[in-house]
């Protein structure tokens, strides 16, 4: 806790709203780190002294300048749908909820202005009135916001045709707040995004967003089922491959993953492996002569007019897969790993043999430098921090690279390297190390990396 009086802070704040009740500020100090056992006991603890919710940049600008004048730590929120404990405040101080920066700015064909508290699913129901859509989405797209997305996300359903959010073009313009003695607003464009892009919030406040946009097309879902897991793998990356098919999401699941979705529980047979699909209407044909060749059965399909109303597939995939098998047995927990873009899938037909059950294969088909990828977010049947580190260091042995979902740690995860861009913009405009600390490792080693 921040030995401060916190009611001289909130006097400073005038009429911004602030929240000191316990059971909120615990609420709104967490996020889905719970999906990790090895994260569980480090962050159940970590509680914010406060919680602030601007509604205007200005108002962003006057939070910013009361924390740098008490010389309080912020972090940085948007609806904490995240799973690293990207927005968990390890030393305490200032919870800063942007769900209040919530406006939509403008929408244009191809291009959108938000600011980073618009949730993804309100976004595009609007852009689609237009024609767009979002590049790409979390499975969590109805109550996660654009600004978590951009600093805690990678991708997701779209990442088969637009790759990651890193990629250049994914994002066009950012607006940020400092955290300097006199806070001032920077705007990014261009390559510069990628200084606060997937970033946890550790340099900077976005307080708007420009974002590119897709051309909506008539999604179809369809669930199609195998009797051998490598033909729906193969299955898979054919499809990603079919340049010709108009695709938003392949996802495949061995068995036994499909029997932990209870809604489709009457619909997957039991012991069948699935690939959930949203493939363009348009296409229907060409995919069903794809699923022939394969020898796959469609045993559920939604059309685009009912796509969007009740449940979608989309959650059903990606980081949603082991929500739902999380919630069957608690026990499980998951890897993030890419593959090699090998066409005869040897790497994964070998882990998927050596693992057996043990390691549960989920596959997100996705495009990344040119090249079609399949990335694995597997299910792990958890027994000990050792026998977890075990498999990660075999996958890794073995040519595949593990996104570790285990750690806090930007740099650990997701990144895997220094980003010394991103570094030398925190020393610039959070020069006492207030925002979202400990989570970035080249802050923490800074006058070893600042000095090369």
């Amino acid at each position: 806790m921040i030995n401060i009086n916190w009611d001289t802070f909130c006097s400073e704040l005038s009429e911004i709203e602030t929240i000191q009740e316990p059971n909120q500020r615990q609420k709104l100090s967490q996020d889905y780190y719970h999906f990790s056992p090895i994260l569980q006991p480090l962050l159940k603890d970590k509680i914010g002294d406060i919680v602030v919710r601007p509604t205007t940049e200005a108002e962003v600008l006057q939070v910013a300048k009361v924390c740098v004048k008490y010389k309080v730590p912020l972090t940085v929120r948007g609806a904490g749908t995240g799973n690293y404990g990207q927005c968990i405040p390890l030393e305490g101080g200032v919870i800063l909820d942007l769900t209040k920066l919530n406006q939509i700015n403008w929408i244009k064909p191809g291009l959108a202005c938000v600011e980073p508290g618009v949730k993804l699913a309100t976004f595009d129901k609007q852009a689609r009135e237009i024609g767009w859509e979002l590049r790409m989405i979390p499975s969590t797209y109805r109550t996660a916001t654009i600004g978590g997305f951009i600093e805690g996300g990678s991708g997701g359903i779209g990442s088969i045709t637009y790759g990651q959010l890193r990629d250049r073009g994914n994002l066009q313009a950012a607006r940020v707040v400092t955290m300097e003695d006199e806070p001032r607003i920077i705007e990014l464009r261009g390559d510069q995004v990628q200084k606060i892009n997937h970033a946890y919030g550790t340099n900077g406040i976005i307080t708007a967003l420009e974002i590119p946009l897709a051309p909506v097309y008539p999604w179809a879902e369809m669930i199609v089922t195998f009797d051998d897991f490598m033909t729906s793998a193969r299955f898979g990356q054919a499809l990603a491959l079919s340049d010709g098919i108009i695709k938003k999401l392949v996802c495949v699941c061995a068995a036994p993953i499909p029997a932990y979705f209870a809604a489709f529980k009457n619909i997957i047979p039991s012991g069948k492996n699935a690939a959930l699909l949203m493939i363009s209407e348009a296409n229907l044909e060409p995919f069903q002569e794809l699923v022939k060749e394969y020898g796959g059965t469609i045993c559920y399909q939604k059309s685009s007019e009912e796509t969007g109303k009740g449940s979608t597939l989309i959650e059903y995939t990606w980081n949603h897969t082991t929500l739902h098998a999380r919630s069957v047995d608690p026990s499980i927990t998951y890897l993030q790993t890419l593959l090699p873009a090998d066409r005869k899938l040897e790497l994964l037909e070998h882990l998927y043999d050596h693992f057996g059950d043990e390691v549960m294969q989920h596959l997100e088909f996705v495009r990344l430098q040119g090249e079609m990828y399949p990335i694995a977010l597997q299910l792990v049947r958890f027994t000990t921090e050792e026998r977890l580190n075990e498999i990660m260091n075999y996958h890794e042995e073995k040519g595949a690279i593990i996104f570790n979902p285990h750690t806090y740690i930007l740099e650990d995860g997701g990144m895997k390297t220094i980003n010394l861009e991103q570094l030398q913009f925190k020393q610039e405009v959070d020069p006492y190390g207030l925002l979202n600390p400990g989570k970035m490792k080249a802050w923490l080693e800074r006058e070893k990396h600042l000095e090369n």
